[in-house]
This record gives C-alpha cells, structure tokens and sequence, in this order.
C-alpha cells in the first residue's frame, strides 16, 4: 500500500508562520478535506506536498515511484492547444497514442478518401490495442462531456475561464496518479457536474486530498477532515459533520477562548443535523451524543456573540421594482419581459447556467448597466451594498484597520449600541494584532474577506453578493450566514453552492437562458429534488416571461393606523431634515448660548420624536405585512 508521510513540517512565508512541526500521512484510497480560514496556508500545504513549493524543516518520505496529479486554483494554459492536445499533453506512452489517433481521425475527417490517412489510422488503432489505450481514451471524453465540453476540439482560447478550470480539471482527472490534489475543485461547476465529480472521487482507488468551499461536497467525499489553525494541523476522522461535532468538542475541552467559534460550529452543526434529509436515520446513539454536547454548550456563557441585532439604513415600503425588463447582448438575449417585486425581508438566491445573465441582474439593479426596455424602480431609503467579483477601489497601501474605519468607525445595532471596526474585524476572523496589517500582504482569500466586511460596513439595506462562496472559506461563510439571519433587509445573491443557498435563500429566480426566467419558492436542493423526479418539466418550452410580481399582502390595518402608515415615512424625513438643519446652525452659533440652549432643546425633543415614529414605523410595517 502507497502511503505518503511528512514529519514536523514547517513553513514560514515572510514573518508569517503558516506551520510549525506539523506531521500527517496520506494512505491509499484516503478522502481527505482540507479546512483552514484564508491565509492560514491550505494552498501553500497542497503545494508542498506536490514539490512545487519548499519548505524550513521536515522530512518527506514516500515509494520513489509516487506520483501526484495536481490541480491548482491558477493552473497554466497554452492558449494555442486545442482541448484534447491539452488533455494528452504529457510524454506519457498512453497519452502520446491518444493524441496521435485523435489528429489521424481528425485527419481524416478532412480527407475522407486519402488511402494514406486510413493507412495512418490503421497503424495508430492497432497502437491504440497494443496499449491498451481504449479505455482512457474512453474516460477522458467521459469526464470532458460531464464537465461540459462536449467538444474536444475547440481552442483553449475560445473557452471562458470558467471552461477553461472545468479543463484542467479533467487533465487532472484523467492523469495517472496515486495522489490527486485538488484546489477548489467545485469553482466554476454546475450542480450536475459538481455531483458526478462527488461520485467519482469517492469510487475513486488513489488518495484525494481537497480543499473546497462546497459543504455539501465536502461532506459526501471526506473520510478525514485536516484543519489548519494556528500554525498548527488536526485531523479528524469522518466527514463534515462528525469534523463539526469533533470540533466543538476540542475546543470545549480546551482552556483558550474559543467559546464564539464553540457556539458557531455547534450552530452549523444543528443546522446539519436538522436541514439535510440523509441525515435523519443517523445511529440513535450518534443523536444522544450531538445533544449532550447540545447542552454542554449550553450551559458555557460566552462573551462575545457573533449574533448581532443590526439596525442598518431605515428600508422603507417601497424597496426594488422591475416591470416588463428587457436586456440583449448582441443576439443574447439576458432579460426578455422580467418582472418581479423585491420586498422587505425577501431572500432571494439567482441560479442557472454561466453565461445565462445572472451577474447582468444584479448589475441592472445596482445601477451598473442600462436596460434595453422596460422599468426599474428603486425606492428613496433603499442603501445597497454589492459583493462583487473583483475587490473593488481597494487600495492595498492602506492597513487594514484604515480601510474599513475609511467607510465607518463603527455600525450601530438596533438596542443603539455600537460595534467598532476594530471589534467587526475580530468577528471577521481577523485578531486585533493583525489590523495594522498592509493590505497587500494579505492572501488573496484574506482580501475578500476584508473587501466583504467592507460593505457590510457601509450598512446596507439591500445586499448584493455575486458568488461570494468562491473566494472564502468555510469558516468565513458561517460567519456571513450568521451575520444574514440577522440582517433586516433584503439579500439577493448569486451562487453555485447548494448548502450556502440552502442556509441563506428562502426563494430562487431560475435563469434558463434566452430571457427566461423562473420563480421557485423554497430551498435550492428541494427545487433540485423536484428537477430530478421531474425531468419532463425541464423540456418543456420555457416562456420569456419571469414569475408575475408577488401580489401585495393584505394590510390589517385600522383606517387611522393606514392613513398614518401612508404619511410617517415623510414625516420622519421631515424631521431628519431639520435636525440636519439644527446641527448645521449649532456649529455656525459661535459663543451665542441662548441660540444654543434652544437649538439643543428642540434636537432632544426631535430626537425623542423621531425615536417614537421609528417605533411605530416598525409596528406597522410589521402589521402591513400580516
């Protein structure tokens, strides 16, 4: 049996040390995941282990015929090579046979009726015997067609980036290896094709070891869990779950503290244990188990919660509207007769396939990019905050703890206390010692996470996130799920994770292509349960038109209480106005305290004021809704 070890491994990166005198090893046929929030060195872990990266102090030791394929998060691409010379892009016997019959038949293709190509084909299938080529052959348009790229012959430069991962990572598959490491193997893939890698990887005989975002994922391939903390590596044994309830267990056994990351993972593991169906017949003993942990959690006080009751910019009646929406590309139709209703307190998760238009929405709606037709109206109080894909107007001159006091010092919660940047930043993952940090010497998954925090700095009430699951960690991804349970205004986001969906999202607007687009009420993997047991609604021809908008709910309302609702929010402008006005009058009164008393009488009275109408705006929004 091939078993790779490494002893007392360390490795520093700058001042940093990612770890120190770590000792694992890898055995045959091991499913192993890889945790760690960003920049603990999960991508610097896999490297080391591939030889591509070095390292202080340790010792390798594995069978001198030990082979490694590799798929990085950046992998490199001749742009000239078509898919399948990029496939068999190797001196491997195998490959070389492969390539060589491919270009014969392609050959011929082009020139049926040369006697000298089909002799040429003759000689390259009878190789193709002798190596007994067929099968992966075989195999590899298998994994491409899986992967979605039904057609070998294209150019890499043709393909998207996102087409050009799902590539590599079918290069990666196909090679021959007794390890297969892989970076984030799930980017990029529709939830068919992240299935059949989760069904390949666990039949397959050869190690894997992965790091990726995907719970779900992660939970169904894992036999072992590693996680990176502090320099330091545990291993636990079992999937996503039983790591959740291992987890906790440490850290309840341990004297640091860890009680705020205690109460996270045991809130993750509820949701596990209560959200995925496959898990209800677990051993009653297992069960027993969880709940006395359950109430050994319990009983711990902790202090500091990462439950937070935010307030956020007041979000009035009218939030976002869209009414008969048209949006083209050339001859791509986006958008074609969308419609739809946004409301206060909606969850909305965008799905479908790359390329179908779902980043183009949340654009339209941020005010990004123009329609073609139809209207987009935005109410007044509406503040919206837009996780998009690139870290944007982040200069990385700047310390982390300037960055993020640059948009707040600190957000306010709804009991009118505050929590300061620096406290947002420690709940973020960031320890206080870290915050004069340059931003530049930060990872790549350290900067989405800042740049995430960033905006929610900003106190939106509506919340944009275009796959926010593709650069951040899992621990991270509790953290925001946590923080959206919270948040009182409207989340719509796009993404290919089934369990951050699941958790964050309570309805779906299904992008079909060619404009259309459906509305779907409930969790992504129930909507992907009922796509299963239903393949003929899929076939079925799709309209252009969205879901209609949800109609108004009836308000319960006394005829007093609807004229007041009709009125307050103006009111409370009104009032906000003038205390803008008393404040700018204050600071140009100079030594005139007379004007200053009453100035400063009449703020605490409007204060006092606004504070009841913002009370009684919330009774009856809450009444508007019943």
């Amino acid at each position: 049996m091939n078993v790779f070890t490494i002893e007392d491994l360390t490795k520093t990166l700058g001042e940093k040390t990612l770890f120190h005198d770590i000792s694992f090893s890898i055995t045959e046929g091991d499913k192993i995941g890889v945790l760690g929030i960003n920049g603990t060195g999960k991508s610097t872990l896999l490297n080391v282990i591939a030889g591509l990266d070095d390292y202080d102090a340790g010792k390798k030791d594995h069978p001198n015929d030990y082979s490694i394929s590799y798929l990085s998060q950046n992998p490199d691409f001749d742009e000239n090579l078509s898919i399948i010379d990029y496939m068999y892009a190797s001196n491997s016997p195998v490959f070389t046979t492969i390539k060589e019959y491919e270009m014969a038949l392609l050959k011929l293709q082009e020139r049926p009726g040369d006697e000298k190509v089909q002799q040429e084909l003759m000689t390259r299938q009878q190789r193709m015997d002798d190596l007994n080529a067929w099968d992966t052959s075989a195999e590899a348009k298998t994994i491409l067609t899986k992967l979605g790229l039904p057609d070998f012959t294209r150019k890499l430069s043709e393909l998207s980036g996102g087409q050009k991962k799902r590539a590599a990572l079918a290069k990666t598959l196909i090679e021959t290896s007794d390890l297969l490491i892989l970076d984030e193997p799930t980017n990029h893939l529709d939830y068919d094709s992240i299935k059949w890698l989760q069904e390949y990887l666990k039949k397959a005989q050869k190690a894997v070891l992965f790091v990726t975002h995907d719970r779900y994922f992660l939970d169904a391939v894992a036999d072992k869990i590693w996680e990176l903390e502090r320099g330091k590596l545990y291993e636990y044994k079992g999937n996503y779950a039983d790591f959740l309830e291992s987890k906790a267990i440490r850290e309840g056994n341990e004297s640091l503290e860890q009680n705020k990351k205690e109460s996270l993972f045991k809130k993750e593991l509820a949701w596990m244990r209560k959200g995925a169906k496959a898990r209800t017949t677990k051993q009653k003993a297992r069960i027993q188990r969880f709940e006395t942990l359950d109430a050994d959690v319990k009983n711990k006080t902790s202090n500091e919660s990462l439950e937070m009751d935010l307030g956020g910019a007041r979000l009035g009646k009218k939030v976002l509207e869209l009414k008969n929406v048209q949006k083209s590309f050339g001859s791509l139709s986006i958008l074609a007769g969308f419609s739809f209703l946004f409301k206060r307190g909606d969850r909305i998760g965008i799905v479908g396939r790359n390329g179908s238009g779902k980043s183009t929405l949340l654009n339209i709606i941020a005010g990004r990019e123009s329609v073609d037709a139809g209207e987009l109206n935005q109410g007044q109080t509406v503040k919206i905050g837009y996780y998009t894909q690139e870290n944007e107007d982040m200069d990385e001159n700047m310390r982390m703890i300037e960055y993020i006091r640059e948009t707040a010092e600190s957000i306010q919660l709804k009991d009118g206390s505050f929590i300061s940047a620096a406290q947002m930043l420690e709940k973020f993952l960031f320890p206080m010692h870290s915050h004069g940090t340059l931003i530049r010497k930060l990872s790549g998954g350290e900067k989405r996470r800042l740049y995430l925090l960033n905006i929610l700095m900003s106190a939106p009430n509506v919340l944009l996130l275009d796959e926010p699951t593709n650069d951040l960690d899992t621990q991270t991804l509790t953290i925001l799920e946590e923080y959206l349970e919270h948040f009182p205004g409207v989340v719509v986001t796009v993404s290919h994770d089934r369990y951050f969906l699941d958790k964050a999202c309570r309805q779906l607007l299904v992008f079909n292509g060619n404009g259309a687009v459906d509305f779907y009420y409930g969790s992504y993997s129930d909507f992907l349960e009922e796509k299963q047991e239903s393949p003929a609604l899929e076939e079925k021809p799709k309209t252009a038109a969205a879901a209609p908008p949800r109609p108004e709910r009836k308000k319960k309302m006394s005829y007093s209480e609807t004229r007041e609702w009709e009125t307050i929010e103006d009111d409370m402008e009104a009032v906000e106005g003038r205390l803008e006005e008393i404040a700018a009058e204050m600071a140009t009164a100079g030594s005139d305290f007379e004007k200053l008393n009453s100035l400063m009488a009449e703020e605490t009275e409007l204060k006092e004021k606004l504070d009841h109408m913002l009370e009684r705006w919330e009774y009856l929004a809450e009444k508007a809704e019943e």
